[in-house]
């Protein structure tokens, strides 16, 4: 699980590969290299910036919800200011995504990969981000390369957007 992200890699040696339910089901469910380059998209995300998370399920949230504590923490914590989160869940997604900075969905168990990758173009087709749960994470805690080791399309695009970057 993402959330555990952190003491999973430092107790898996590096020869070992890492990743989570949430990234193998962007592969899975939804396009890999898109959800990657909206992780990427991080970087550029400012104080005041609006970021819509998405959850596939209509759960009742508890506690430490890693869509709306953990994710918004960690995220806060990386742009160094205050963020504005609006989230949806289950079937509701906004027709009009033009305010948001990126999007972040959960790892879309309960959508089928048609109405996931309908959500992905329509947030490409209003020039806004995508990433999901998994993919954040892992970027915002520093350990986004480990993370896409069993993807070598993956771990290459990033490695060409660090490239490019310094």
């Amino acid at each position: 699980d993402s959330q555990a992200f952190l003491k999973v890699v430092a107790d898996t040696p590096s020869d070992v590969p890492v990743t989570s339910f949430s990234i193998l089901f962007s592969r899975f469910k939804g396009d890999l290299l898109t959800q990657v380059e909206g992780a990427l998209a991080v970087d550029r995300l400012r104080t005041g910036g609006r970021i819509l998370v998405s959850e596939a399920c209509s759960h009742h949230p508890i506690g430490e919800d890693i869509g709306r504590v953990k994710i918004p923490r960690w995220l806060t914590q990386y742009v160094g200011g205050k963020l504005e989160f609006t989230h949806v869940q289950g079937h509701d997604f906004p027709d009009d995504l033009a305010e948001y900075k990126l999007v972040i969905h959960c790892g879309a168990c309960m959508l089928n990969r048609r109405e996931m990758l309908a959500r992905i173009l329509r947030c490409r087709e209003a020039g806004v981000p995508v990433s999901n749960y998994g993919l954040v994470i892992a970027y915002s805690l520093g350990i986004f390369e480990r993370a896409l080791e069993p993807f070598p399309a993956a771990c290459d695009l990033y490695r060409t957007h660090m490239k490019n970057k310094g």
